[in-house]
């Protein structure tokens, strides 16, 4: 474990703060789920939960059935990464960091549909160089909270994303926010 060279102390209501330059690093923010664990030599793990990890593979079966019906490729994000990949270019996406274009776009709550060539366009990883022709984004709400969301996109500059995409990603994000609510 790497030692960060920080004290902190436990106040009288069992608090402790985790200094802000970890959570900075982490991408920790004020209202994210933590998990607490303990091992066998009594050392206390924190680790940022994700709601959307806990589907995993429900979530892959889902991203694959929407990439094989619509022939796009389907990404399901939770607020830090591209957690389940489907179709063609999925190693493109695949356990990548989301960009911080696109947190907002999840923040915000709001849907997108952009070609690559509009100004709408939200780059969907930050370091790779991505390029689609179109997107469509979705947030998944889960009791309340943005915690990630739907992305359906294409290279194919043929095949404009319309209303059946955007219902699909709708539909696919109204359905994973109920799940993690049950």
């Amino acid at each position: 474990m790497k030692a960060t060279g920080i004290v902190r102390r436990i106040d009288d209501l069992g608090r402790v703060v985790v200094p802000k330059e970890i959570r900075k690093t982490l991408h920790i923010r004020e209202g994210d789920p933590l998990e607490i664990f303990t091992d066998r030599e009594g050392e206390i793990i924190l680790k940022k939960y994700s709601p959307i990890g806990e589907l995993g593979s429900f979530a892959r079966q889902y991203a694959e059935a929407l990439a094989h019906s619509t022939g796009h490729v389907v990404s399901i994000t939770d607020r830090d990464n591209h957690i389940a990949v489907a179709g063609n270019g999925k190693r493109e996406l695949m356990n990548k960091p989301v960009s911080k274009a696109l947190d907002e776009v999840i923040e915000k709550r709001k849907m997108v549909a952009a070609a690559g060539y509009e100004k709408e366009y939200v780059p969907l990883v930050e370091s790779e160089a991505e390029h689609y022709a179109y997107q469509v984004i979705c947030p998944i709400i889960s009791e309340g909270d943005a915690i990630g969301s739907v992305v359906i996109v294409s290279k194919d500059e043929r095949s404009p994303m319309g209303d059946v995409e955007k219902k699909l990603a709708a539909a696919a994000a109204g359905f994973l926010g109920r799940q993690i609510e049950q």
